[in-house]
């Protein structure tokens, strides 16, 4: 009679192999159609006794991964002869991942992803360890064979590619290079309860570098976890995008007027509004997990708002027919201007749902500017970079609607804020309703 096979023991939660193996599962799990960011959270609760350097690990390595994975699918592709089950697919894309980030750890990473193999698949550690072998032996190879795969060459599937070139003709490499980056982090002061050169104090009094743009946005050297930040649990200070806090600026709301916030979760942006202006402030979210968020948001920040959680193209489910003053229409898109905090998005997209997501916008719209008072003005706003969901989108709403006026942006029409080591991609258009 033969014996059950022996369990092989998991790898030390502070350990690499430990790290690659848990990267490897959201990897998995996104390609088979999962949400990096939804699964990332469920897993650090499923985890609460992880220390902040696993964390730290598991999350770079699995953003990382898939930010190139057309690079690490192209040179499998050249190790593999059969497609191995994706939990394997995912772990060897994963210590790809980190041979390029470390390669001075060539033999620990190779150890470590064996061990995670023997924990997950005992039969196929020795092709772990033969195609990571292999992999190194033909290092010098694997910029060719990237080149030779459209998908690899720019890390974007060649629709992206090919909507960014059209968009772009002078910068469309620069966009795109942009999008593979590590992302900036920047911080929004709560001028309710803190001031900007009070803050500053504090960041530079805890050794952190930072520099002060133009909307007062504070960038950081580089990241950290927001754990750190003094100030952050006390609701002095926000982390949100520095291009994400033009919108509060541009929107303008005065104290007393009736503001409409029709997307907005995660809330940055209403308290945001509210930071600047004792307005009405209504606060939509579709989603009630979403809307969760944004009420934690608030409270954090010491903000009030009314949050309901609706469909904004549902009038009759949130609307008491009194006119808004200003709306926030942050209306759902492709997020191609912020695919380097969200990966897995340039992977899951569809060219056709570009159209998809622009029809929708312009039912928002459709419905949100019945709601708007004459003479009140709206800001719409994307963080994509397609032309089809931006100033098209505003061209054509325009041509249905004499009585929508285009307001100037710093001087253009709109402004389309491309991705870049400040900030990441958003589309803004001002309008206003004639009376």
């Amino acid at each position: 009679m033969r014996s059950a096979p022996r369990r092989v023991p998991e790898q030390p939660i502070d350990s690499l192999g430990y790290a690659l193996a848990r990267a490897a599962g959201l990897v998995a799990g996104v390609i088979a159609g999962a949400n990096l960011t939804d699964a990332f959270e469920r897993l650090l609760a499923e985890h609460p006794e992880w220390p902040e350097a696993t964390r730290g690990a598991v999350r770079d390595l699995a953003w990382s991964t898939l930010r190139d994975y057309g690079r690490g699918d192209a040179i499998l592709a050249r190790l593999l002869h059969s497609p191995p089950p994706v939990e394997i697919r995912a772990l060897l894309l994963v210590a790809l991942q980190r041979l390029t980030q470390r390669p001075e750890q060539a033999h620990t990473v190779v150890d470590q992803a064996v061990g995670a193999a023997a924990v997950a698949m005992p039969g196929l550690r020795n092709l772990v360890n033969g195609v990571l072998r292999n992999a190194l032996r033909r290092q010098p190879e694997w910029q060719g064979w990237i080149e030779a795969a459209p998908d690899a060459r720019h890390a974007f599937p060649a629709w992206w590619v090919a909507r960014v070139h059209r968009s772009y003709p002078q910068v469309w490499q620069e966009v795109l290079a942009a999008g593979n980056t590590r992302p900036p982090m920047a911080l929004r002061v709560n001028s309710r309860r803190a001031t900007l050169p009070a803050v500053e104090a504090e960041l530079a009094e805890a050794g952190l570098e930072f520099r002060r743009l133009d909307n007062d946005a504070l960038l950081l050297g580089r990241p950290l976890a927001v754990a750190r930040l003094v100030g952050h649990a006390e609701g002095r200070l926000s982390v949100q995008d520095a291009g994400a806090q033009w919108a509060a600026h541009l929107l303008g709301a005065q104290d007393g007027e009736r503001v409409l916030d029709a997307c907005s979760a995660p809330g940055g942006k209403t308290a945001h509004i509210l930071e600047r202006a004792a307005a009405e402030l209504l606060a939509l979210e579709l989603d009630p997990v979403r809307a969760g968020r944004v009420e934690r948001n608030l409270a954090r920040l010491g903000l009030r708002a009314e949050l309901k959680v609706a469909d904004c193209r549902r009038l009759a489910s949130w609307w008491d027919g009194r006119p808004f003053d200003r709306i926030l229409a942050d209306v759902p898109c492709s997020a191609s201007g912020v695919v380097r905090r969200h990966p897995d998005i340039k992977w899951l997209r569809r060219d056709t749902d570009i159209a998809n997501f622009a029809a929708q916008q312009a039912e928002i719209l459709e419905v949100l500017w019945r709601t708007l008072a004459p003479g009140g003005t709206m800001l719409y706003v994307t963080c994509s970079v397609f032309d089809e969901e931006n100033a098209g989108q505003i061209a054509r709403f325009c041509l249905r609607h004499a009585d929508a006026e285009r307001l100037p942006i710093r001087g253009n029409p709109d402004l389309q804020l491309l991705p870049c080591a400040d900030h990441d991609g958003f589309y803004y258009a001002l309008l206003r309703k004639r009376p």
